[in-house]
């Protein structure tokens, strides 16, 4: 896996070339932070959940460490250096007690330093990012850090560089993530549903927020996505796209109702999307989200500019009908990954599931914008039920490629999966481990790592 800003080149499976990838422009980096790719959850300011290189292939090396947690995000900056957002985990029911930034060695996968901070809400040590110095900022409490590694006589050090104080924006409740936008602030939320932008850092900053939640119930527990004078931010009963006036005051643009269905369904996190909303098409001028429908949820296609309908289908046919993952988008092309029945820790989901258990079933589907003399339509191209996602999956335009990790049904092995965007078929599968696994983890810089159930969590690898 390259370094940001130098991406290696893919290797085709069984000796063919690697397919021509579909047009498309990767969304640019923004002022506050670092180049494409490895600094967001999401990889871009459009949370495409796509990098602008070639995947690791199939003959690659495995090189793998014992963090002591699991590390659900990993960023990298210019420098190379992966630099984990890890929690420990206490007793079989996987209670978090101990969130932790650690640095690691990008040759041997080897844990080089950690800073542990203060337990509070689980998204805001999961939504962060990279800004332009190759900082982690991300929330302890109601104060945003930015935590810097640095090389001295003694060896590798974490240090809380920065430490922006937000005083009270009208809520208790944690937060939830926080994202860069394209004119310099940073935007936070919170469970709850309060909004916020920062304007500076450090105990001068100017900290304006909005409530954007109208029920008693909303809740935000996905990501944001970052605009460029603004964040959208996806409830568990709507969508808002909220931008900075004049002064800089969170306002929201326009919001649209989806279909929460009538309960959380097994494989997702909360009762509502589980989506990251999307921004693809010419001029990023469209958003794409998943609803939570009873029976089958819909792919939404909407104008960003005002949030009208574009397109509405089915987000599935035969894969399982729900999905915790965000939408992948190049071009025109949307990727739609199904998370139905994937078991998470009890401590990670909110309220009881309908049906209370299911089997993780997977799929992935390819839905294509198309425009003719009548308009927009999203087209289906193919569907595979049996690509069993057990990440959040990601492509690599380069080589046209989606990965992931697997395992199959009743088997131990747990593989690197590669999959042809174009067709969805199998091109890649690397064999990395053997159960007992949970199902995978996949994290945000385009490196990989997995949980080992009931033991120390190892760190994962993988270069060409």
């Amino acid at each position: 896996v390259p370094a940001a800003g130098a991406p290696a080149a893919g290797a085709p499976a069984a000796g063919a070339p690697a397919p021509a990838a579909p047009a498309g422009n990767p969304a640019p980096a923004t002022p506050a932070t670092p180049p494409l790719g490895t600094s967001l959850m999401h990889r871009d300011m459009n949370s495409s959940d796509s990098v602008p290189w070639s995947g690791p292939g199939q003959g690659q090396a495995v090189k793998w460490s014992v963090p002591g947690g699991s590390c659900s995000t990993v960023f990298q900056g210019t420098d190379g250096m992966p630099i984990g957002l890890c929690t420990r985990y206490l007793g079989r029911n996987l209670t978090p007690i101990t969130p932790s930034v650690t640095l690691f060695d990008p040759d041997t996968a080897q844990p080089l330093t950690t800073l542990e901070l203060e337990k509070h809400g689980l998204l805001g040590g999961v939504y962060g990012y990279l800004d332009e110095q190759g900082r982690v900022v991300l929330a302890e409490g109601h104060d945003i850090l930015r935590i810097g590694h640095h090389k001295d006589a003694d060896g590798w050090k974490l240090t809380v560089d920065e430490r922006t104080p937000l005083g009270d924006i009208g809520t208790d409740a944690s937060l939830a993530g926080l994202v860069p936008d394209g004119a310099g602030r940073t935007w936070f939320a919170t469970e709850d549903a309060v909004v916020g932008s920062v304007e500076g850092s450090g105990p001068d900053a100017t900290v304006r927020t909005r409530r954007v939640g109208t029920q008693p119930d909303e809740k935000i527990a996905n990501g944001l996505t970052p605009r460029p004078n603004g964040v959208s931010v996806l409830t568990t009963h709507r969508l808002y796209e909220v931008g900075a006036d004049a002064d800089g005051t969170p306002a929201v643009r326009w919001q649209r109702d989806y279909d929460r269905g009538s309960a959380r369904k097994p494989g997702q996190l909360s009762w509502g999307s589980g989506s990251t909303p999307t921004f693809f098409g010419p001029d990023d001028s469209r958003v794409a989200i998943v609803d939570n429908a009873d029976g089958r949820p819909n792919l939404m296609v909407m104008d960003a500019a005002t949030g009208e309908d574009v397109c509405t289908m089915p987000a599935f046919e035969t894969s399982g009908q729900g999905t915790e993952n965000s939408v992948i988008a190049h071009g025109d092309s949307l990727w739609v990954p199904s998370t139905y029945g994937f078991a998470y820790p009890p401590m990670a989901v909110d309220g009881p599931a309908s049906p209370a258990n299911a089997p993780f079933t997977g799929g992935l589907t390819k839905i294509d914008l198309v425009r003719d003399a009548s308009g927009e339509h999203c087209v289906r191209q193919w569907e595979k039920p049996e690509a069993r996602l057990s990440t959040l999956p990601m492509m690599t335009t380069e080589d046209n490629r989606i990965w992931s990790f697997t395992t199959d049904p009743g088997r131990s092995e747990v593989s690197l999966l590669g999959l042809d965007a174009a067709t969805g078929e199998e091109v890649v599968r690397r064999p990395v481990g053997r159960l007992p696994f949970p199902e995978a983890k996949t994290d945000a810089s385009g490196r990989h790592h997995i949980d080992v159930a009931d033991s120390p969590r190892p760190f994962i690898t993988m270069t060409p």
